[in-house]
């Protein structure tokens, strides 16, 4: 049986290190008024991870571009999501 992971690592990613395609509008608001943090065990690429201060951290290597974190954060609005720049990002391998 083929994991997901395994599924996964078949993509390719190319990071667009100086432009970001998601960002967290504003981190204080993610440990005062979030208090879920739905998006650290949502996300399916684990982009959002807990920090010890009670904030969240977000890296964007590797996103799947899914917009999951768009909707969980709605209520809050804190998440600033655009599809990455014409030749980085995601491309799927079907296979």
């Amino acid at each position: 049986m083929i994991k997901v992971e395994e599924k996964l690592y078949q993509n390719r990613y190319i990071v667009d290190e100086n432009r970001p395609h998601i960002q967290i509008k504003n981190p204080e608001l993610c440990a005062t008024e979030c208090g879920d943090q739905a998006c650290t065990f949502c996300c399916p690429a684990n982009c959002y991870n807990k920090e010890e201060g009670g904030g969240v951290s977000l890296v964007t290597d590797g996103c799947l571009e899914c917009g999951t974190c768009r909707v969980i954060c709605q209520d809050q609005d804190n998440v600033s999501w655009n599809y990455p720049r014409g030749g980085y990002g995601i491309s799927y391998k079907f296979g």
